[in-house]
């Protein structure tokens, strides 16, 4: 294999997968570098198909096991023991937290990374967003608007494929959408009382990247409706690297693929003030390997590519690569979460629904838009689902024999579950940094440290507090409220630590994700994030992506990389 390639791309995920197809379709001959095992498309689906009773656990998983070897992972709402394949064994890839700022970092060291286990939500962020930073003072200004990124949502949304219904909210714009994906009846009563009591919300069906129309010249199915997502589609119904954006850069037959490559760091050349290599050690046999290029583009998921620059250190940059500003690591974010109210929907026994669709509902955010809230700065908005109880609820169930199989033959109550997601706001004491302890390559291993604060927390409980007066609007029982937000890590939202910026003393990167200090170096995942707006961030990492790799060519054919 060739040493020497146009551009490097670090990492295989939802952001890594969009800059490998950008790139090799604009031309360029491209190396994708991937820590962890490969996975092909449909082959490698280990568990997708296989019935409870053909898993030695029934799905649940060995316990003993998950605490010994998956005490992070296993907390994860997309974990069991047919997707635990798909998330990194804890005790072979420790890393550092707190007691009190404890952070739960959920991995998937694989090819396509997370994009095979992501919750699928794609929403657009809009000016309330970019503009949030300059408006009340707390982190550095976003140096895009709306108007920058929106063509590349577009773009991004016509290829994945995203359903999603047209609603005309400023505060969450529509997009290039597919037909919805139909609410509950449980969740149209909710929508209904919620419209007649309140004017300024909006209860809507999630935007998911789930084809409700196929896209047949990409191979891929539309949505089976059978919410086995994390296990691998051999259908290609939701977007992941393997089903969309892999294809695609393999087709262009410039793409070369390493994977159980671990990138160790990025070498820089003082004299041209350019990166010109990676250092990588094999995963499996240890051998380091060292390959090229004239773009390097950074996308090995948020905390992992801070990691990368931090040990890139050299004598013109002690405190890591592209760090004059110092600011590296630092005003890392997840979005604080809690489950805001559960509550049951009498009056619907006699409805139900087929399926289990694999989205949820939204209402977006309606505080501190136009009119300031006093109490707190920013946002949240809340998901969902109205779902009927099945026959799990039989565990908790008295009885045994005739009795309880007759009870459980039929649908149980209708219950409407609302988790709150509040935005985070950018703290300079929220970090990552590397620790003296080292992983089993001899890498030092990251110390994370993160913690809500008062902001956040003042977020949650106004959400606890006004799902509880939605949800009473069904006339049904409130079952659980909760105002204390999970530990951090919980959404899988974890963004910042090289972030974007006007100003090269108090950011990473420019408005086109460029690096300040190292002007062919390119970082487009959840690192790159200056705020965290209360949206999934994952539309938003791929569009700023396709939009990088669209100016780094435009810069290479122009001769100024």
């Amino acid at each position: 294999m060739t040493d020497t390639f146009d551009a490097i791309v670090i990492g295989s995920g939802i952001s890594g997968g969009w800059a490998a197809k950008e790139l090799t379709e604009r031309g360029l001959k491209v190396l994708m570098i991937e820590r962890g095992r490969a996975i092909e498309h449909q082959a490698d689906y280990a568990n997708e198909l296989k019935a409870p009773w053909e898993m030695p656990f029934r799905g649940y998983g060995d316990q003993d096991l998950l605490d010994r070897e998956y005490a992070v992972q296993q907390k994860g709402t997309n974990f069991d023991e047919y997707t635990m394949d798909h998330f990194v064994n804890d005790a072979d890839h420790p890393y550092q937290t707190s007691s009190d700022k404890p952070f739960q970092w959920r991995r998937g060291y694989q090819l396509g990374g997370r994009s095979l286990t992501w919750g699928r939500q794609c929403q657009r962020w809009s000016d309330y967003d970019f503009s949030a930073n300059a408006r009340d003072g707390h982190g550095t200004d976003w140096p895009i608007r709306y108007a920058d990124i929106a063509p590349w949502y577009d773009h991004v949304e016509r290829y994945i494929g995203v359903n999603g219904s047209h609603e005309g909210l400023p505060q969450l714009p529509d997009g290039e959408f597919q037909p919805p994906m139909p609410l509950s009846a449980g969740e149209k009563a909710l929508a209904s009382r919620i419209a007649a009591a309140y004017p300024d919300r909006r209860l809507i069906p999630g935007r998911s990247a789930n084809l409700t129309v196929a896209k047949e010249d990409e191979g891929r199915a539309q949505c089976q409706y059978r919410y086995l997502c994390a296990r691998g589609c051999s259908y290609g119904a939701y977007f992941s690297t393997q089903s969309s954006t892999l294809p695609a850069a393999r087709k262009t037959g410039r793409l070369t693929l390493q994977t159980d490559m671990i990138v160790e760091r990025i070498e820089h050349d003082p004299k041209t003030g350019r990166a010109v290599a990676v250092h990588c050690i094999d995963a499996r046999t240890r051998a380091r390997h060292r390959y090229a290029a004239r773009i390097f583009f950074l996308n090995a998921s948020s905390f992992n590519s801070v990691g990368v620059l931090l040990r890139s250190s050299s004598e013109g940059f002690p405190q890591g690569l592209a760090n004059r500003s110092g600011v590296l690591g630092r005003f890392i974010m997840d979005h604080a979460t809690a489950v805001a109210g559960i509550a049951t929907a009498p009056g619907l026994e006699d409805r139900t629904y087929f399926g289990n669709r694999p989205s949820n509902f939204v209402i977006p955010r309606f505080r501190n838009l136009d009119t300031a809230d006093p109490r707190f700065v920013r946002g949240y908005s809340y998901q969902g689902v109205g779902i009927r109880a099945n026959w799990p609820r039989g565990v908790h169930l008295p009885g045994v024999g005739p009795s309880l199989r007759r009870e459980l033959a039929s649908p149980g109550e209708w219950r409407i579950f609302m988790v709150a997601f509040a935005e985070c706001l950018p703290r300079a004491d929220n970090r990552v940094t590397l620790s003296k302890a080292t992983d089993a390559w001899g890498m030092p291993q990251l110390d994370i440290r993160l913690h809500q604060g008062e902001n956040e927390r003042a977020l949650l409980s106004d959400a606890a507090s006004e799902a509880r007066a939605m949800l009473g609007l069904l006339g049904g029982s409130i079952l659980a409220s909760v105002a204390e937000p999970d530990l951090a890590g919980s959404a899988v939202h974890e963004m910042g630590g090289a972030r974007m910026g006007h100003d090269p003393a108090t950011s990473v990167l420019n408005a086109h994700n460029q690096a300040h200090d190292v002007p062919n170096l390119f970082v487009t995942d959840g690192a790159m994030m200056a705020s965290s707006a209360c949206q999934n961030p994952s539309l938003t990492y791929m569009a700023l992506t396709a939009r990088a790799a669209a100016y780094a060519v435009e810069q290479m054919q122009a001769g100024r990389l």
